[in-house]
């Protein structure tokens, strides 16, 4: 299994994590926050599935770019799977006319239908392109879903964006061949009491969960907040564990 964290920027900047969005194997993406900014057409072309945690511009922004970018490369169309929460905020507050155009609404009148939306339920695995892909709820202000990516021989799973949760973690304890998790670790421990309002994890915290799945698993840090990278980095290397990694956008992770 093949994933990568798309870049959201450029240059020197490029390792800074302004937006989440992840290619699966080159066809399943899970959020969409650079995922129309970044990469070639022929690229975008080939996600036929994109899968949402939650609603938040860092995971949604360049949903309606995408969208327009891939239009007509599919005859049936690409699928937005989300939850009830996240597929009432597409419409309502992002396909509403005033935002963007309504794409759900010119897509249901259109054959074939450009554009197409899953509803996710929590813990019923969904199955597409050959992935095993479960939701499973975890703890931020706004609802939002973990996955987890279960191929023929490995699995990995995203874990973002979270406080401090159990739900997903017993998840894993029993997800065979687990090699990675993609966790978040939003803020360096100075910053824990906004950590802690804004339903994210602090550097400390990111130690804690990550310790659920056994040094064995590969465990790479995302979403850190870009003002303060360098602590956060400084943070989460310095116990010196071999199973941690800082995410570099752009690189292709082999499991």
């Amino acid at each position: 299994m093949k994933v990568v964290l798309v870049p959201s920027a450029s240059g020197v900047e490029r390792s800074y994590h302004y937006l989440s969005s992840y290619v699966i194997d080159e066809v399943v993406a899970i959020d969409a926050g650079g995922l129309g900014f970044h990469g070639d057409l022929a690229g975008q072309g080939r996600v036929r599935h994109v899968f949402l945690t939650h609603t938040h511009l860092d995971h949604t922004a360049s949903l309606p770019i995408f969208l327009e970018n891939v239009y007509g490369v599919h005859p049936e169309g690409v699928v937005i799977h989300g939850s009830a929460a996240v597929l009432d905020c597409l419409q309502k507050d992002m396909f509403n006319d005033r935002m963007m155009p309504d794409f759900i609404r010119i897509s249901r009148e259109r054959t074939p239908p450009f554009l197409r939306l899953s509803l996710l339920e929590e813990n019923r695995t969904v199955e597409v392109e050959g992935l095993r892909i479960t939701p499973v709820g975890i703890d931020h202000v706004v609802p939002t879903f973990a996955f987890v990516i279960e191929g023929k021989q490995t699995a990995v799973a995203v874990v973002t964006d979270t406080a401090p949760t159990k739900a997903i973690w017993k998840r894993l304890e029993r997800t065979p061949n687990l090699k990675g998790v993609f966790l978040e670790a939003s803020f360096p421990n100075a910053m824990a009491a906004l950590a802690e309002i804004s339903g994210h994890l602090t550097s400390d915290q990111f130690h804690q969960e990550a310790a659920k799945v056994g040094s064995e698993v590969q465990v790479i840090a995302v979403h850190l907040k870009a003002r303060t990278h360098d602590q956060t980095v400084a943070e989460v290397m310095g116990r010196g564990l071999p199973n941690i990694h800082i995410a570099e956008p752009g690189r292709v992770y082999e499991f």
